[in-house]
C-alpha cells in the first residue's frame, strides 16, 4: 500500500497524451485488453514506431510497456474496460481530444477532478492508501493561492505535502500548511524518525535521498504545468501565473461532490471522464460495430493528424497536410483523406499546437527562434495576416504583421520569460531600430499600427515600460502574454476575427489583460 500520492509516469510530461490515445484508438479501441497479448504486443510497437516509447529489445514478449502506457491513459480518465464486454472504450474526454479539442482545456479539467480515491488509485499494482480521499491538484492551487504559501518547491511537494495532505478539511489544510513552515524554517530536522518507515516505497528505496518522493513531486509539478495554471519560476520554485489567479480562485469557489464508485471502473470512469461540454456521459456503448476497412483507415488517418496538429498549428485542411497523411498512413486514396479530415477536422486543430507554443515562451533563448518562428506562422495561419520572419536580419523586431485588407503593419518582439520587462537597452532597441528603423526591414507603404512584446509574463512595470515607448515614438504599443494569445487564438476556431479588432487589443498602451478579450468577440 502506497501512504503518499501517487501518480504514473510513462512519462513525466502530458504533450504526447494526444499522440499516445490515438495509437490506444488504432490498435485496441472496441477491442478485448485483458491477456490479449497480442493486442499488447501490437499497441507498444505503435508507439515505438511513433516515437512515443523507446525501442527495446522486449525480451520477455509480454506487452508490458503497452499495459503502462495503458494505465496512464486510465488514470487520466480517458479510456476504460467496458464491464459487459472487457473492451477498451474511450470516455468523453478521451473522444473530445480525439476530435481535435484543446488536449490543455479537457485534460486540465480530468487534472482538477483527478481525485484518490479512483478506479486507478486502488487497482491491483497501484494501491493508495483509503486514508486519502483529496483531489491533489485543487489542493497544490488553494496553497499556491495563499499569500501566506505563495510558491512551492519540489523538495516541499514531495517531503510535506504528498505524504501530509490526506483530505479537504480545513484542519487537514491548516496542518499542512504548519507543517509546511515548520520545514521551510528547519528543513529535515522536522521530519519524524520513522519518516521512511511510514511512507516506504516499497522497494528498497526508502533511503536514496527521498529520489522515489521527488520523482512524484515532480511529475505532479509537470501536470500542474501543462494545466497553464501554474509555472515553476527561475527559481525552480511553482507559483501561480499571475494572470490566472482570477480563474483559479473562481475554480476553488466552486466544491463539486468527489466521485463515487471507485470500485466499479466503468462507472467511475465515465464519471470522471466527462469533458468540458458535457455534463454527463449518456451514451449507448452496448450496441457492437462491424469493423470496416474504411474505419481502420479512418483511424489512422486521426492518428496522423493529431500528430501533424501537434507540431505546427492547423487552420484549415490543406493539400500539403493531405499529402503528409497519405505519406504516414500509406492510404494511396486521397479523396478518402480529404472527405474524412473534413469531416472530423472542419476547422483544422490550432489549439493542439497551444501546448508547444506555451513552453516556448518559458524557455529563455534555448528556443527563442522556434517561439518567433512559432508566432509568425500563428498569426499567419490562424489569425490570416501576411508574415515575416524578419528576426534573423539584425537589429530588427522578431515578426513583421500585414493586413492589406485593413491597411495596417504591426511588430512584434517575442521574449521567451517568465517576468519580462523592458530594460534601457531594448526600450532604445525598440524605439530607433525597429519602429523609427522600419523602412530597413519592410518596403511596403502600410503605416505602422502597433507594437507589441509577447511573453510568458511580465514585471510589474511593464505598463509604464510600454507608454515611455509610446510617449516618445507616438506608435501604440502593448504587453501580451502567450495566454491571451492562445486565447485569442482559440477565437478563431470557425468564427474569423476583422484584423481591426486585433490592432485594437494590441494598442492598448499596456499589457492586455484577459478582460480585453472580450473587445474581440
Amino acid at each position: 500500500m502506497l501512504n503518499y500520492w501517487w501518480v504514473t509516469r510513462p512519462k513525466r510530461r502530458l504533450n504526447s497524451i494526444p499522440e499516445v490515445l490515438a495509437a490506444i484508438a488504432e490498435q485496441a479501441l472496441n477491442k478485448e485488453w485483458q491477456g490479449q497479448r497480442g493486442t499488447h504486443l501490437s499497441f507498444e510497437g505503435a508507439l515505438e514506431e511513433a516515437g512515443l516509447k523507446r525501442k527495446g529489445e522486449r525480451r520477455d514478449q509480454t506487452g508490458g510497456g503497452a499495459r503502462t502506457y495503458l494505465a496512464w491513459i486510465s488514470s487520466l480518465g480517458l479510456i476504460f474496460k467496458q464491464e459487459s464486454t472487457g473492451d477498451l472504450k474511450l470516455t468523453l474526454a478521451g473522444e473530445a481530444i480525439m476530435s481535435g479539442d484543446s488536449p490543455v482545456a479537457v485534460l486540465k479539467n480530468q487534472i482538477l477532478k483527478y481525485q484518490f480515491p479512483s478506479s486507478f488509485s486502488i487497482s491491483r499494482g497501484v494501491n493508495v492508501s483509503s486514508r486519502f480521499k483529496i483531489r491533489p491538484f485543487r489542493f497544490l492551487l488553494k496553497l499556491l493561492a495563499d499569500s501566506d504559501v505563495e510558491n512551492l518547491s519540489e523538495e516541499e511537494i514531495a517531503k510535506i505535502i504528498i505524504v501530509e495532505a490526506e483530505n479537504e478539511t480545513e484542519q487537514c489544510y491548516k496542518k499542512v500548511k504548519e507543517k509546511l513552515f515548520e520545514f521551510r524554517i528547519k528543513g529535515d530536522s522536522c521530519l519524524g524518525k520513522d519518516f521512511f518507515e511510514k511512507y516506504s516505497s516499497g522497494k528498497g528505496k526508502e533511503n536514496n535521498n527521498f529520489i522515489y518522493l521527488k520523482d512524484i513531486a515532480n511529475t505532479i509539478i509537470n501536470w500542474l504545468e501543462y494545466t497553464q495554471l501554474a509555472k515553476r519560476d527561475d527559481d525552480k520554485k511553482l507559483r501561480i501565473i499571475s494572470d490566472k489567479m482570477d480563474e483559479i480562485l473562481s475554480i476553488l469557489a466552486d466544491k463539486p461532490p468527489f466521485i463515487d464508485r471507485s470500485d466499479n471502473e466503468e462507472y467511475f470512469q465515465r464519471k470522471y471522464g466527462v469533458d468540458p461540454k458535457h455534463t454527463k456521459d449518456t451514451r449507448n456503448l452496448t450496441e457492437t460495430k462491424t469493423i470496416t476497412a474504411i474505419m481502420i483507415a479512418e483511424q489512422k488517418i486521426k492518428q496522423a493528424f493529431i500528430s501533424e496538429s501537434l507540431k505546427a498549428p492547423i487552420g484549415r485542411i490543406s493539400a500539403d497536410l493531405i499529402d503528409k497523411i497519405a505519406e504516414q498512413t500509406g492510404i494511396i486514396d486521397i479523396k478518402l483523406i480529404e472527405e474524412t479530415l473534413l469531416k472530423l477536422y472542419p476547422h483544422g486543430a490550432v489549439s493542439s499546437f497551444m501546448t508547444e507554443y506555451f513552453q516556448m515562451a518559458f524557455k529563455g533563448r534555448d528556443e527563442a527562434v522556434e517561439f518567433e518562428k512559432a508566432t509568425a506562422e500563428l498569426f499567419k495561419t490562424v489569425m490570416g495576416f501576411e508574415t515575416s520572419h524578419v528576426g534573423p536580419l539584425g537589429l530588427t523586431p522578431d515578426v513583421l504583421l500585414l493586413s492589406d485588407t485593413d491597411g495596417f503593419c504591426g511588430i512584434i518582439d517575442n521574449k521567451a520569460y517568465s517576468r519580462y520587462t523592458i530594460n534601457n537597452d531594448h526600450k532604445n532597441r525598440m524605439v530607433h531600430n525597429y519602429i523609427r528603423g522600419l523602412a530597413n526591414y519592410y518596403k511596403g507603404t502600410l503605416p505602422l499600427a502597433f507594437f507589441s512584446y509577447i511573453a510568458g509574463g511580465f514585471g510589474k512595470n511593464i505598463n509604464s515600460q510600454i507608454q515611455e515607448i509610446v510617449s516618445e515614438t507616438h506608435i501604440h504599443g502593448s504587453a501580451v502574454s502567450v495566454h491571451n494569445i492562445i486565447d485569442i487564438a482559440s477565437m478563431y476556431q470557425g468564427t474569423p476575427i476583422p484584423h481591426t479588432k486585433i490592432k485594437e487589443v494590441l494598442s492598448l498602451d499596456r499589457q492586455v489583460l484577459q478582460s480585453d478579450m472580450n473587445k474581440l468577440k
